[in-house]
């Protein structure tokens, strides 16, 4: 069963521009002696937790004991306020014409309120949602993908993933699915196409409204492939 897999964040919520100022704001208080802009964009796709103990480990300082509970707050609060769908990503999904679920390396509970929040609850919010709080370890490992096929009952080669995020390439690559990396999201930097290549993405797309033909092109290689 053919089935088009979507990460969240950076590619159905144009989230991660405001995580990361919200993490640098407080890093920069707990961990004065760190860089947190340039240690963030080392950690991108990562879980919170993990992003705070790599960066924890840089500093002759420590986290507050609650540090993961307060930036979880403090981010979730600001996505009730800021957030916005990736652009053109509502209509693409009302068209698409096959199986969908969310493989999502934050928790069920931002998630479901980030869909709410940018109204992709209409289209999504009924599809099969997988998040890191589900597997043992979380992405880059690909646990939480073979969940995700396991679940649905599915090759991972018949699932195609739209990543934004090395740690996702790589995640979704492991469990062998074919991965697009996705490149619309404002935090994306130069260079970031290449990196995701590098990971394992098949394809890149840079708008939303490529999606359709890179489906096509997937099941036109896989029928060749499996003829």
């Amino acid at each position: 069963m053919e089935t088009l897999i979507f990460d969240c964040d950076g590619v159905l919520v144009d989230s991660e521009a405001i995580a990361e100022k919200t993490l640098i704001q407080r890093l920069g208080e707990w961990l004065p002696d760190i860089q947190p802009d340039s240690a963030l964009r080392q950690a991108l796709g990562m879980t919170t937790a993990a992003i705070l103990a790599q960066i924890e480990r840089g500093s002759i300082h420590t986290l507050p004991i609650d540090a993961l509970e307060r930036i979880d707050t403090d981010i979730e609060a600001r996505l009730a306020r800021e957030l916005l769908a990736i652009e053109g990503v509502a209509e693409v999904v009302a068209r698409l014409d096959m199986p969908l679920a969310i493989v999502s390396n934050s928790r069920r509970q931002r998630v479901v309120a980030s869909l709410k929040a940018t109204g992709l609850d209409a289209w999504l919010g009924s599809v099969p949602l997988f998040t890191a709080d589900q597997a043992e370890r979380p992405k880059p490992d690909p646990a939480v993908y073979l969940l995700a096929a396991r679940s649905m009952g599915c090759d991972p080669a018949e699932c195609l993933v739209i990543e934004d995020s090395v740690s996702g390439v790589k995640a979704a690559h492991a469990a062998g699915m074919t991965v697009i990396g996705f490149t619309g999201a404002s935090h994306i930097e130069a260079g970031h196409e290449q990196r995701l290549l590098e990971a394992g993405a098949w394809q890149i797309m840079n708008d939303m409204q490529g999606l359709e033909a890179l489906i096509a092109h997937w099941r036109d290689r896989r029928g060749r492939n499996l003829a």
